[in-house]
């Protein structure tokens, strides 16, 4: 039996998702681009992530410079979420894309799909600036995944929904931000500290709430276990 057209695993991703993996996965190919010769004329042979870290990466010390100067200019206010599309290496968007297909899938099939761009965006923003407000630091914020642990906060909210339903604990639902949080803890004892666990937890905090006002009910969901408790 020949299988049918929609059967393709394709077919069952939301758009949404697909064109925002297309849009990660296509700037990673300008980089092997440019670091190849192809493109980029005087430039050609440099690497453009190093130009895109330095223009488009969220920047703690540009953003206090910003809120001291009472100046903001858009090349510099855009880095709230330029940074999510700019990533350290290949691998390092690979395991976004990763996120944000499975989990994309998800939260678009149980909201609307624009909202699965929201949430990554407004948790991008937000996660930006916790990261500028709560450290002192120099290192540059870059890369999506603090717009995909925005998008495991609505995973999150969708299953503590769910768990409640069913009248199960709804704590369960927390498993897997504990899980990638423990492994955050882990890699940074082995390998040193790395600051960006403070926007990506404000990234799953923003996608968790968001999804109280996304979810068709949600905020009613939410009111019946503030009432239980």
């Amino acid at each position: 039996m020949q299988a049918e057209p929609h059967d393709s695993p394709f077919n069952s991703i939301p758009p949404v998702v697909v064109a925002l993996v297309a849009m990660l996965f296509g700037i990673e190919i300008l980089f092997y681009l440019s670091q190849s010769g192809l493109i980029g004329g005087t430039r050609g042979g440099a690497d453009w992530r190093i130009f895109a870290i330095q223009d488009y990466a969220f920047s703690g010390e540009i953003f206090h410079w910003m809120i001291e100067t009472g100046r903001w200019p858009i090349e510099h206010v855009i880095r709230f979420f330029t940074y999510l599309f700019v990533h350290g290496s290949f691998t390092h968007m690979i395991m976004v894309c990763v996120f944000v297909l499975a989990l994309g899938k998800m939260v678009g099939e149980t909201f609307q799909q624009w909202t699965v761009l929201v949430i990554f965006l407004a948790s991008g923003i937000v996660g930006a600036l916790a990261y500028g407000l709560l450290l002192n630091t120099g290192q540059p914020l870059y890369g999506g995944y603090t717009g995909a642990y925005g998008l495991i906060g609505a995973f999150t909210f969708i299953l503590w929904v769910g768990y409640g339903r069913n009248g199960q604990n709804q704590m369960q639902a927390f498993r897997l931000i504990g899980f990638l949080m423990g492994i955050q803890l882990l890699f940074g004892l082995i390998f040193g500290t790395n600051k960006d666990w403070v926007a990506e937890l404000a990234g799953f905090a923003t996608g968790f709430l968001l999804s109280v006002v996304l979810q068709p009910g949600g905020w009613g969901a939410l009111l019946r276990t503030m009432r239980q408790r």
